[in-house]
Order: C-alpha cells, then structure tokens, then sequence
C-alpha cells in the first residue's frame, strides 16, 4: 500500500495512523513496543523515526507500506 506524503518526510507514528493500523498517535507507543515494525527491513521502535520517499515499513500480519510523494 501506498501512503503518499507532501511533506518532506514522515513520522512513523504518523504513517501507522494514516495507514489505519491504529487509531490515535496514544496509541503509537503502545503498538510499537508489542508488534514488530520494520523499516527497510529493520526493526524499528522509535516512533518519531523520519521515513522518506522510497522506505518502506513491513508489519508481519498487516501488510507492507512505501512512502510515496
């Protein structure tokens, strides 16, 4: 899935909200630290993590999300 942004970049705690994996920013926390979150195949828990163009965040059981402009 695709999760278009027009800003320079995004936070991941805002990708997980406008993708609809959760359903506040309280929640991001919470999310990360009992379901693994991988950015460009790493694990990732830190919600203010910058993501770009062309990364993509891979949530086992959820589905795959590429930052586009």
């Amino acid at each position: 899935m695709e999760i278009k942004i027009t800003t320079e970049f995004i936070t991941l705690g805002q990708l997980l909200k406008q993708a609809d994996v959760i359903q506040s920013g309280g929640m991001v926390k919470w999310y990360l630290a009992e379901h693994d979150v991988f950015v460009n195949d790493v694990l990732e828990q830190r919600r203010g993590r910058k993501l770009y163009e062309g990364d993509t965040v891979s949530i086992p059981d959820t589905g795959t999300f590429v930052v586009t402009r």
